[in-house]
C-alpha cells in the first residue's frame, strides 16, 4: 500500500512539473539575455504558470506563405494619386492623435481570441481615421469571436482574414472592454489580471467556453443592434512592400507570426528569435508602425496580453527578414464609410 502511495505521488509530481512553463523560469530568462543582442527579456508571467495557459493565448491561424495563399487575395497597389513617401519612422498613435483606440492595449483573457481582438481593433482604428475622428470607439471583439463560425472556433482560435471577410459581408457592432458597458456588445471574457500577490488570475483556470452568439445590444441598450453595424468594402492580405503604404493611407492592420518559447518574456528592444528557441504556436497582434534602432529595422506592435506584459503591452519585432513569418502574414480591409 505504501509503495502504491509513493508511486502515485511520484506520478503526480512528474505531471505537475511537465505542466509548468519551463521558459518562464529565471534561469531561462537569464540565458536569453546572455544571447540576445537587440532585446531584453524579463518576467511577464509567474514562473509557476502552466504551459497550457501560454498556449491558450496563441489562437491565430493566419501565418501565411505567399505561394500557398490565393494570389487574388493580395491587395494591388493603390493608384499613384495616393502615393505618399514612406518615412523611416512611423507611429499611428502620433499620426492620428485623436484616435484613442490605436494605442489601447486589450486583454483577451483566458481565450485564444487574439485573431478577433487584433482585427476588430484595427478595424475600429481605421474607422476613426476614415471619419477624421468622428468614430472613436472600440468595435465588438465579442461579436466577431463568437458569431463568426466560419472564422474558426472562438476561444480555440481563428483566421484573421476570415474576420475581415465577415466585416465586409455582415459588419460589426460597437463594443468596449469587459464590464465597460460601452457600445452594443462589450467583450465578456474576464481579463487575466495580477492579484495582490502577483499571481495571474487566469493561471490554472480552464479555457473560457465559447459564448452563445448574441444578436442584441446588452451594453448600451439604447443602441439599435441592426443599425450599429459597420462594414469594410474589401478584405485582403498585404505583401511586405505594401504594408507601410497601406498603414499610412488607412491606419493599423493585423499581423500574425510564429511564437517561440523566448517571446513570452519579451520586455524591450527589437525581438529576434533566439537561436535554440522552441516553437509554441501562432499569434495575432495589431501593427501600428515601424522604425529603426542601431541599424535594425522593426515593426511596432500592440499585443493583447494586458499592459503588464512587455513594453506596456507593446513590442517591436525585426522587419525585413520575415522574422517568425511576420512580414508575410498581414491582413486588412478598408472601411466602407
Amino acid at each position: 500500500m505504501a509503495r502504491v502511495l509513493i508511486l502515485g505521488s511520484v506520478i503526480l509530481i512528474s505531471v505537475y512539473v511537465t505542466e509548468q512553463a519551463y521558459f518562464l523560469e529565471k534561469d531561462f530568462i537569464d540565458n536569453i539575455n546572455e544571447q540576445a543582442t537587440t532585446w531584453k527579456a524579463g518576467a511577464n508571467f509567474d514562473p509557476s504558470t502552466p504551459k497550457e495557459h501560454i498556449l491558450r493565448l496563441l489562437g491565430s491561424r493566419g501565418v501565411q506563405i505567399p505561394d500557398k495563399a490565393k494570389y487574388n487575395m493580395y491587395k494591388n497597389d493603390d493608384d499613384a494619386d495616393n502615393y505618399q513617401e514612406i518615412p523611416r519612422k512611423f507611429d499611428a498613435r502620433k499620426k492620428w492623435i485623436r484616435c484613442k483606440t490605436i494605442g489601447e492595449v486589450r486583454d483577451q483573457g483566458n481565450c485564444a481570441s487574439d485573431w478577433a481582438l487584433s482585427t476588430s481593433s484595427a478595424f475600429a482604428d481605421r474607422l476613426c481615421v476614415a471619419t477624421n475622428g468622428d468614430f472613436n470607439q472600440l468595435l465588438s471583439a465579442e461579436e466577431i469571436t463568437f458569431c463568426c463560425h466560419k472564422c474558426g472556433n472562438g476561444c480555440n482560435g481563428g483566421y484573421p482574414i476570415k474576420a475581415w471577410k465577415r466585416f465586409k459581408k455582415h459588419g460589426l457592432v460597437t463594443g468596449g472592454n469587459y464590464k465597460s458597458g460601452e457600445g452594443c456588445e462589450p467583450y465578456r471574457v474576464p481579463p487575466c489580471l495580477h492579484d495582490e500577490y502577483g499571481n495571474n488570475t487566469c493561471s490554472g483556470q480552464p479555457l473560457e467556453s465559447n459564448h452563445r452568439c448574441t444578436r442584441n445590444c446588452y451594453g448600451d441598450q439604447d443602441i439599435d443592434f441592426n443599425k450599429d453595424h459597420r462594414y469594410t468594402r474589401d478584405h485582403y492580405y498585404l505583401t511586405y512592400r505594401g504594408i507601410q503604404k497601406d498603414v499610412i493611407n488607412y491606419g493599423p492592420i493585423e499581423a500574425s507570426f510564429d511564437v517561440y518559447d523566448d517571446f513570452p518574456s519579451y520586455k524591450s528592444g527589437i525581438y529576434v528569435k533566439s537561436e535554440n528557441a522552441s516553437y509554441l504556436g501562432t499569434h495575432s497582434v495589431k501593427l501600428i508602425g515601424w522604425g529603426e534602432e542601431y541599424g535594425v529595422l522593426y515593426w511596432l506592435m500592440v499585443n493583447s496580453w494586458n499592459s503588464d506584459w512587455g513594453d506596456q503591452g507593446l513590442f517591436k519585432i525585426r522587419r525585413g527578414t520575415n522574422e517568425c513569418g511576420v512580414d508575410n502574414s498581414t491582413t486588412g480591409g478598408v472601411p466602407d464609410t
